[in-house]
């Protein structure tokens, strides 16, 4: 079982712009979200690499981002941070998307 490294860079992403927005403007709340969401990422990215079917930790972290940060993105229209977080979380909504439905190997 290899480790997807795409999942653990979106969570480092996440958790990062987190403390990015602490560091910058001294946010709390920004800090405590990102690192709680690039935590369940990342925790999410672990089991995945466990079990590659055990997509419902990352499923929901990215699904929660992409509608809260969508909504920030659409509401301020600035890219930074809120575009780029909803987008990287669209991408993974996808990604585990097109996981959901492979169909299992057959031996």
């Amino acid at each position: 079982m290899s480790a997807d490294w795409l999942d653990y860079g979106y969570a480092a992403l996440v958790a990062s712009g987190g403390i990015v927005g602490y560091a910058k403007a001294g946010s709390v709340p920004s800090l405590a979200a990102g690192l709680l969401f690039g935590g369940l990422a990342g925790l999410g990215a672990y089991k995945q690499s466990q079990d590659p079917k055990d997509i419902w930790l990352s499923l929901f972290a990215s699904g929660t981002l992409t509608a809260v940060m969508g909504m920030r993105f659409y509401n301020s229209r600035k890219f930074m941070p809120a575009g780029l977080i909803a987008g990287a979380s669209l991408l993974m909504v996808g990604k585990l998307g097109l996981q959901m439905m492979e169909k299992p190997l057959q031996p």
